[in-house]
Order: structure tokens, then C-alpha cells, then sequence
């Protein structure tokens, strides 16, 4: 995440899919036309793909797809078919995934019937160790664009060549300004406001959403001190010494529970909380749709929320290989990226920025940093925790 920033600082399911999918097929080649004695080459006609696409995340992840890049897919491949299947929000939509491929692993299957997906760093290591993953990206159009630590280490795990992010996104504390005075600055100042003022603050726990799970990771951050440790390693149980009183300390503030990322926005938007961690995305995107009072702001506060990208793989086995290659191509083109990524969604670049931003509209240059500079993310944007300690940290979460 930093590196990536720094870069933009310089720039200034259980799933249900339709079965029957068939393979690639190339349509019926135009007969050759005479002229004179010479016959003329036949025009090859653009291929007709069938894909299935799961994705984990909330709806604005199957939205991304289906009103934004399956139209520009249909352009280029006339006559194909794209179904996108959301296997549900946070790190258990990916979790359904892994199950699914797993399954049909494990039951022989030689061909599987997801052929592309958008997966969390969560369950980058459990897709990798059980071997259900291609090494796509030396074959992607857009290879050399793969530059962000996290496109080569994710929460401990080597992703390389399995992975191009799709983007990166980012936790803030949104709030309103009418009730919020004097934003705080550090999570010291932040403890003081919400036992100030009991139940204006909000998140989803660790259920339903990962921003919430994004809270509680940079709360346990900060009054343990073990940042770099945590999200670097290497593992040493003796670290989780410190979580049980971390966990009752932050379960004993008196907040309002959420039922999830959208509903953390919905209860800010109507004046039942004033303060939350949210996605900037699903932020800027309420905004634009109407939803979010525009006045609403957005700040990372030291020392810092963790962000993380979400990632686009090809299943080892899956059926058209062939036709998800070239929609993964599509997907994390330099043209997409600015297009869909920064302006439609504002997210961060998944691929290199310096080829992607130039592509944005200064509009979307300054809608992107609006609230957050580069700089800001670029201090305070921190990682999740490495695989192990990511798990037990929820564990003890729930537990204490």
C-alpha cells in the first residue's frame, strides 16, 4: 500500500452457477469472395466466449462487473456470455469460493465451472496451498503493469504470478461535521470522543463487512505497538499475549453495532451515528448516487487504517480458460483501471498508476483525493495482519 501511494504521490456460497457453460468457440469463418482469378482472405470473426465470474464483496463488487465491464467485454467478443455470481461480503465471500474450488477439486473434477474470480487476501494462501490457482499473469496483456508490494506478498503468502490487483482500497473514519467539531486526531483522542459520546460511533464488529474488521485490526495495532510485527512477521505466539485485554478494552467502549459496511453508511446518513469507519469507495460512490450527505467527511487518523486490494485469479481448471484471460486483460487495462476503477468507484489503482492516472480526468484526480491526499495514505495506510495472526486476532475478537 505504501509503495503504491508513493507512486501516486508522484503523480500528483455457498454459489450457484448456470450450469452448462460451453467451450470456446470461434464463429464460422465468412466464405472467401472472388475477384478476377484471385480470391480474396475470409475475415475471421471475433470468437464467442462463455464465462462464469464469482466475486466475493458486497453488491457494488457484481455492479463493477455487470453495468461496467461485461458491456465493453460483449463489445469486443460479440455474442458472449458473462454471468457474475457475488459470493457474499468480507473475507466469507471469498471463503465460499475456496470451498467451491476445493469441492471439485477434491471430487476430480478436471474442469470447474468458476473461470474467474475476485478474491480477498484473506484466502490467497488457502487457494494456493491446495493448488487451485493458475499462474496467469506472465501470460496477461498487462504483466509489466503489476507493480504493488502486495501484487508479490500478501498477508505472508508469495502471490506472484498468481495475482494482478484489481485495486486498492482503503478504511477512513467518515463522519459529520455538524456533530463532530473537532475530528481526533490518533485513536487516543478518538477513545476519548466515543466514551464522550456513547453510541455515536458505529462499526460492524467483525461480521458482515470488512471495514469493521479493519477497526478492531488497527485499534489492536495501536495499543499493542506491534504493527510491523503483525503485519510482517514472522509468527511468534507470544505476541497474542496482549490481545484478551486489548479485545474486552475496545469491546467495553460504548458504540453502536452495524450490520455491516452499508449499513455503517446508511445509520451515519440518517443521523443515528456520527462517526464510522467506512470504504472511501462505498463512501464516494453514496455520494454520487445521492445517498451520502456530501457535506460528510473522511480522515485517517494516526497511526493509521489498514486498506488492501482485492485480487484477480483464474482457477487452475476452470473450463474457458481462454475467455477468462482475455476478460482479466480487460478487467486490469490501464483503460478500465482509470475508467471504471478511479472515476467510477474511486478506488486506487490496481496496476501501475503512472500509466493509469494520466487516462483519469483531473475531476477524478481531485474526487480521489479529496478528504485523503496521497500523502496521507502514504503514512497512515497500513496493511492487514499476516495470515496467522489475522485469524486469531478475529478469534480473539469473538472470543473476549
Amino acid at each position: 500500500m505504501k509503495k503504491m501511494m508513493n507512486v501516486l504521490c508522484a503523480m500528483t456460497l455457498t454459489m450457484v452457477v448456470s450450469a452448462g457453460c460451453g467451450t470456446n468457440n470461434a464463429a464460422t469463418e465468412a466464405p472467401a469472395v472472388t475477384s478476377g482469378t484471385k480470391a480474396a482472405a475470409p475475415a475471421a470473426a471475433p470468437k464467442k466466449y462463455e464465462l462464469n465470474l464469482a466475486t466475493a464483496g458486497d453488491t457494488n463488487m457484481t455492479d463493477l462487473q455487470e453495468k461496467n465491464v461485461v458491456g465493453e467485454f460483449q463489445k469486443q467478443y460479440p455474442g458472449s456470455q458473462v454471468r457474475v455470481v457475488n459470493s457474499g461480503a468480507g473475507d466469507g465471500g471469498t471463503q465460499k469460493i475456496f470451498e467451491k474450488l476445493k469441492a471439485q477439486k477434491d471430487a476430480g473434477k478436471t474442469e470447474w465451472d468458476i473461470d474467474l474470480a475476485i478474491v480477498h487476501q484473506s484466502g490467497m494462501q488457502q487457494l494456493i496451498d491446495n493448488n487451485l490457482l493458475d499462474k496467469w499473469v506472465p501470460q496477461s496483456a498487462n504483466k509489466q503493469y503489476v507493480v504493488s508490494p502486495d501484487s508479490k506478498n500478501s498477508l505472508g503468502t508469495n502471490v506472484e504470478g498468481y495475482v494482478i490487483p484489481l485495486f486498492h482500497s482503503q478504511v477512513a473514519l467518515a463522519y459529520n461535521p455538524d456533530k463532530v467539531k473537532k475530528f481526533p486526531a490518533n485513536f487516543e483522542e478518538l477513545t476519548a470522543w466515543i466514551k464522550a459520546n456513547p453510541n455515536r460511533f458505529g462499526y460492524n464488529g467483525i461480521k458482515n463487512g470488512a471495514s469493521g474488521v479493519a477497526f478492531a485490526t488497527a485499534y489492536t495495532y495501536w495499543k499493542s505497538g506491534d504493527y510491523k510485527t503483525l503485519s510482517e512477521g514472522p509468527f511468534d505466539a507470544a505476541t497474542e499475549q496482549k490481545w484478551p485485554a486489548i479485545m474486552k478494552e475496545l469491546k467495553a467502549l460504548p458504540v453502536t453495532y452495524t450490520n455491516g459496511n452499508n449499513g455503517t453508511l446508511d445509520m451515519l446518513n440518517r443521523g443515528e451515528i456520527d462517526m464510522g469507519p467506512v470504504w472511501v469507495d462505498m463512501f464516494n460512490l453514496w455520494v454520487d448516487e445521492g445517498r451520502m450527505n456530501p457535506n460528510y467527511g473522511l480522515k485517517v487518523i494516526d497511526p493509521g487504517l489498514p486498506g488492501q486490494p482485492m485480487y484477480v485469479v483464474i482457477p487452475k481448471n476452470a473450463k474457458n480458460k481462454e475467455a477468462a484471460l482475455q476478460y482479466a486483460d480487460l478487467l486490469t487495462s490501464p483503460e478500465i483501471q482509470a475508467k471504471v476503477i478511479v472515476e467510477k468507484n474511486s478506488w486506487y489503482p490496481g496496476i501501475d498508476a503512472t500509466v493509469v492516472l494520466p487516462k483519469v480526468s483531473e475531476a477524478g484526480k481531485k474526487k480521489l483525493f479529496k478528504d485523503i491526499t496521497a500523502d496521507d495514505l502514504n503514512k497512515r495506510g497500513q496493511s492487514f495482519p499476516i495470515n496467522t495472526y489475522f485469524d486469531h486476532l478475529k478469534t480473539a475478537y469473538e472470543k473476549n
